[in-house]
């Protein structure tokens, strides 16, 4: 495997609550809470779970739109490493060239009063790469390269479709010749069709640039196609970091299952065999979250020590692949993704979740 470039350890981001007259911070929302993982130079790692997780967070933090509230980012793709956690505003300038995001929104995130060239070519004077016609030329070549015509530089982004004003923020993005790509929801808002051209042009400009993703999503099958490695986050947490390939067919942590359980399958044959694992109550506030670990109220395998003890996120027998489950050695869970799902598997518990769990190895 290759190295990290970006390595982020005990990182956590809480948001004070304020109220009375005096506007007094009365609490805390925990949206990120003691969050470790690495982004592997090269590799796509996809960041999923239902939104109000901390998915976005996490993203505003390595760009240092958030300062953390404690943790390391510590990003490698420097001479020496150097934690962007705790680098004042100065320095952090040479690294917003080499960390660049895609937004959610293609219309809302470009300026609908400038040209394409303008949109493009700011990012190309502030950070110093090119002026006059040497910025012209770049901004033309990386239209050319994102899939667009460079004639129609001087349109405005109301005269694009949306996957084409995607494409420019691609453009945008990788203009100064980033390392680090974090895309959030990037295709989130496009038609289906669309979805798979922006997703495919991504994967090639990987390939072109040696680029690094880290590929924000709630839709599973998107995810399953761009990464190599996929987080699951649930309520500010890591539950489950593991392989594409092996969390799709093996996850570890019930969160993930149930959460594989509810995508959509796009195969007619298969929806009759498909099987909804519908979770009790209701995602736990960041503001008060449980003791113990953060799902198991809602968890059918949950014990007494899940709601005492929170569970560490550590590795288990299959290489590269980590779980935030004190009985992820013990469960045998179930594909619900893709497939028919065994006849012992239950929709509902067969007894109260605290008092012990109804399905484990034998």
């Amino acid at each position: 495997m290759s190295e990290p470039l970006v390595s982020v350890r005990n990182l956590k981001m809480h948001f004070p609550i304020r109220s009375g007259l005096l506007r007094r911070v009365s609490g805390h929302v925990r949206a990120v809470d003691n969050v470790s993982f690495d982004i592997m130079a090269g590799e796509t790692l996809g960041l999923v779970g239902e939104s109000g997780c901390g998915k976005s967070t996490i993203t505003r933090a390595l760009l240092r739109v958030h300062t953390p509230t404690a943790g390391e980012m510590v990003y490698h793709g420097a001479e020496a490493p150097e934690d962007l956690a705790a680098l004042d505003e100065t320095a952090l300038g040479r690294y917003r060239r080499e960390i660049r995001l895609v937004f959610q929104d293609p219309q809302g995130s470009l300026n609908p009063r400038l040209p394409v060239v303008d949109i493009i070519g700011e990012v190309l004077a502030v950070n110093g790469v090119a002026s006059g016609a040497a910025l012209r030329e770049r901004v033309a070549e990386l239209m050319t390269r994102v899939g667009l015509r460079p004639e129609t530089m001087h349109r405005y982004p109301h005269a694009f479709s949306g996957g084409e004003r995607q494409r420019i923020g691609i453009a945008r993005a990788l203009a100064p010749g980033p390392k680090l790509l974090i895309a959030d929801e990037a295709v989130s808002a496009l038609d289906v069709s669309v979805q798979a051209q922006t997703i495919n042009l991504l994967k090639d400009l990987q390939s072109e640039f040696g680029l690094t993703y880290l590929f924000v999503s709630h839709d599973l099958s998107v995810v399953q196609h761009i990464c190599d490695r996929i987080a699951v986050m649930y309520v500010g947490h890591l539950v489950e970091v593991a392989p594409v390939d092996r969390l799709f067919e093996a996850p570890q942590h019930p969160y993930t299952e149930a959460l594989l359980s509810a995508a959509p399958i796009a195969d007619p044959d298969m929806r009759g065999q498909s099987h909804r694992i519908r979770l009790p109550g209701e995602v736990a506030d960041p503001a008060n979250p449980p003791a113990g670990c953060p799902f198991h109220p809602r968890c059918r395998f949950a014990t007494e020590i899940c709601a005492r003890e929170r569970p560490e996120l550590r590795a288990t027998a299959a290489n590269d692949h980590q779980v935030a489950c004190h009985h992820a050695d013990d469960l045998d869970l179930a594909n619900a993704f893709d497939g028919p799902v065994p006849s012992t598997h239950q929709t509902e518990p067969k007894e109260d979740a605290i008092h012990g769990p109804s399905h484990r190895r034998p």
